[in-house]
């Protein structure tokens, strides 16, 4: 390996440089709000040809609230490449690129993971672990598109298996549960997630910590599966004929309990406590002061979801243990000839590392597929398309059933919990929405509507 000149730009001029850069993309937090960042670490992915640098740097935003910890690989180039697509800018004479659209960093990344490669950098360092054969070598990168929170760089050449490398842009101390369970899954057997390849693990300085120090993963590549649907778009297109769905659901059902099933068996579980079920009722109560504060109409449904709230508590609950905790149709792929294929087990984005972590209960996924079917009548119907009211109806009963005749877990003995969790998710779609998607507002509020008069009744 040759090895270009250590670029230590001074921080504030570069920090200033790459800020309106920041602003516009789409993993950003703080959109249109100018970034106050921190460079709080650094580390470099060694390079074959020279002129050429790429870096990856942990930048602290402390715009606004608790300040947000961002991964920006980079690559720096004496030379500029043909396609100026990914620049960024020209700085201390270099041309700056976005690293996921450079096959400097690409190339370097996969072989990182491979290779089991290590790196000490400033004030951190990163390891790769490889949990798969090596994958082969020569494949050509492209971004996969439309992507918020990460960035998948698809990896594919004729004759070797494609793979998909998920970059965390947003970065949190403790394990990312998308490595972890899905690594967990795999490793079990099950045939219901792609098989990982491999991943990156690192250490940085976090002034948050009583240590520290802060750990955490950076990228996770695993078998990348092409010319699939995931099940939102065969859901959208099945209610958008007027064609039933209630076989997939029901196999959906099935393909849940197996996953559910695997996690218990394989990673920790824990009967439920008292104090276990005061927190969420707390949490689930925090929500819904946010949500209101945020959408005051949501004032009148107050006290009947308090209520519903309050019925979860006072029933018997599941054991807890490892769930996906963002469960929906659009993380679910339609594979053919094999079946349905669970994906990004990170959970829900706007909640702490650590919160996703944390032991739950499987009703809550059971929970969040419910709201994901009403979804799909929902967003049909704000673009003038209703589907008849029945679909989503046939849907979930039949979802309830293939998940209650796989796992033996009658999902009616659990009714008052499974509508509490839909109802938590329900406020935080309204949060979503109200945010980022004003015209969909009415699907969730509409769905706190239907849920809180049938709970009255």
């Amino acid at each position: 390996m040759t090895s270009t000149p250590a670029i230590t730009p001074d921080p504030a001029p570069f920090l200033a440089f790459l800020a309106p850069w920041m602003t516009r993309q789409r993993w950003f937090a703080n959109r249109g709000a100018a970034p106050a960042l921190e460079q709080i670490g650094t580390w470099d992915l060694e390079q074959s040809e020279p002129g050429i640098r790429v870096t990856t740097h942990l930048l602290l935003d402390h715009t606004v609230g608790t300040p947000a910890l961002y991964q920006v690989p980079l690559t720096y180039r004496s030379v500029p490449l043909a396609n100026p697509t990914a620049l960024i800018g020209e700085f201390d004479g270099f041309s700056v690129y976005d690293g996921p659209f450079d096959p400097a960093y690409t190339t370097g990344l996969l072989d990182f993971i491979s290779l089991g490669s290590e790196s000490t950098g400033d004030q951190m360092w990163a390891l790769g672990k490889r949990t798969a054969p090596r994958v082969g070598r020569g494949l050509v990168s492209r971004v996969l598109t439309g992507e918020q929170s990460n960035t998948s760089i698809i990896f594919e050449h004729e004759g070797e298996t494609p793979v998909i490398c998920k970059v965390f842009r947003s970065l949190h101390d403790g394990d990312n549960p998308d490595v972890v369970l899905q690594t967990a899954l795999a490793q079990a057997g099950s045939p219901t997630v792609p098989q990982p390849v491999g991943h990156i693990v690192a250490e940085w300085s976090d002034r948050g910590e009583s240590s520290g120090r802060a750990t955490g993963h950076l990228a996770f590549a695993q078998e990348f599966l092409p010319g699939v649907q995931d099940a939102w778009r065969v859901a959208l297109a099945a209610a958008a004929e007027g064609t039933g769905f209630s076989v997939e659901a029901r196999s959906l059902g099935i393909a849940t309990a197996g996953v559910h099933a695997t996690l218990a068996a394989s990673m920790p579980t824990s009967e439920v406590t008292p104090a276990d079920v005061e927190a969420v009722i707390e949490s689930m109560n925090g929500r819904l002061a946010a949500a209101i504060a945020e959408v005051p109409e949501l004032e009148r449904f107050g006290p009947a979801i308090r209520q519903v709230f309050a019925q979860a508590a006072s029933v018997s609950w599941p054991v807890l243990q490892r769930i996906h905790g963002d469960f929906h149709l659009g993380q679910v792929l339609a594979v053919p000839h094999h079946g349905w294929v669970i994906i990004d087990f990170e959970g829900e984005p706007m909640r702490p590392m650590r919160e996703r972590s944390r032991l739950d209960s499987p009703m809550r996924d059971i929970a969040s597929m419910l709201r994901s079917f009403d979804y799909v009548c929902g967003s049909l119907a704000v673009g003038g398309a209703a589907p008849a009211p029945e679909w989503s109806t046939t849907a979930r009963a039949a979802f309830e059933e293939g998940y209650g005749a796989a796992s033996g877990c009658d999902i009616r003995h659990h009714r008052a919990l499974i509508d509490a969790f839909e109802l938590d998710k329900a406020l935080y779609e309204t949060v979503y929405e109200a945010r980022n998607r004003p015209g969909w507002l009415s699907i969730p509020v509409d769905a706190i509507e239907r849920l809180c008069t049938r709970v009255a009744r």
